[in-house]
């Protein structure tokens, strides 16, 4: 890609009529002034998704990098994510205002619950509180990150309402069929994390490379282009610019349904990264 321009990027509709970019940028561990460089950098490069979270301790530096970037405010889909010793509703509530103090911003595009911590049991408080500043204009979009069909249930019966979003874990190595299809019969979009297998060797596994040499793509781009196919919208982190550029240059090439159900063939019984289930998992 030439110098200046940028990749086109397809979009996603919701179910509450809001559009996310079918890419993100992922900001895990992106802080300080190199954190909000490399903020600025994605979005001058394309980028008009930024995944962050109280957790990460970086809202600040998305917050920075926004803001020396030239793209209006209205053009950026920018997450946050409640951590889980913040279920209960005024933490909640004072959690969700913190971070927008942080971030400098008058309002996240889309807040998710990044955890549901089912020991703790107060997700559906936590997710009752995200409806109200939804309303309140703080949110204008609110999902949860993590989230298994029981506790995507809980809260359909609790409240009625269904998250737009669910970030979940997903790569070849842990390919999410199952749960994919069943968050998409519910008509929530769902986002992977780690979606390049993050500071593994995924990215060198035979299968890939065969697949990555077919299309005269990198490893990376390819990896993306499976999770784009299969419906997903994978939030990649990169702080280099060229690395950048070219992990939004997934969306002028196809695989053959051969080649992504290659891919999927690296799936094993218990593909997660660092083991956390959902189902027993508690995050503070």
């Amino acid at each position: 890609m030439p110098d200046g321009d940028t990749a086109a990027v397809e979009t996603r509709m919701l179910n509450d009529g809001t559009t996310l970019p079918a890419i993100g940028l992922g900001t895990y561990t992106l802080r300080g002034q190199a954190g909000a460089g490399a903020i600025t950098t994605a979005i001058e490069s394309g980028y008009r998704l930024l995944d962050s979270a109280y957790n990460y301790e970086n809202e600040g530096a998305v917050g920075a990098g926004i803001a020396a970037a030239a793209a209006d405010r209205d053009q950026l889909r920018v997450t946050t994510k409640l951590p889980g010793r913040y279920h209960e509703r005024l933490q909640a509530v004072a959690a969700v205002e913190e971070s927008l103090f942080r971030a400098g911003l008058d309002y996240f595009d889309l807040c998710l619950i990044h955890w549901p911590n089912p020991k703790q049991g107060k997700y559906v408080e936590a997710w009752e509180t995200l409806i109200e500043l939804r309303e309140r204009g703080l949110l204008r979009s609110i999902g949860v990150s993590n989230f298994l069909g029981e506790h995507l249930e809980t809260l359909q019966q609790e409240t009625g309402v269904l998250p737009s979003v669910n970030q979940l874990e997903i790569h070849p190595w842990f390919p999410q069929a199952a749960a994919i299809s069943e968050n998409r019969e519910l008509g929530i979009a769902v986002q992977a994390w780690s979606p390049v297998g993050r500071q593994t060797d995924l990215k060198r596994q035979p299968v890939i490379a065969q697949v990555a040499a077919e299309v005269g793509r990198s490893e990376v781009q390819t990896l993306l282009r499976w999770h784009i196919q299969r419906g997903t919208i994978p939030i990649p982190k990169s702080a280099d610019p060229q690395r950048q550029r070219e992990n939004l240059e997934v969306f002028d090439f196809t695989l053959t349904a051969d080649q992504v159900d290659r891919i999927s063939s690296l799936g094993r019984p218990n593909g997660r990264l660092k083991n956390q289930d959902p189902a027993v998992y508690e995050e503070f």
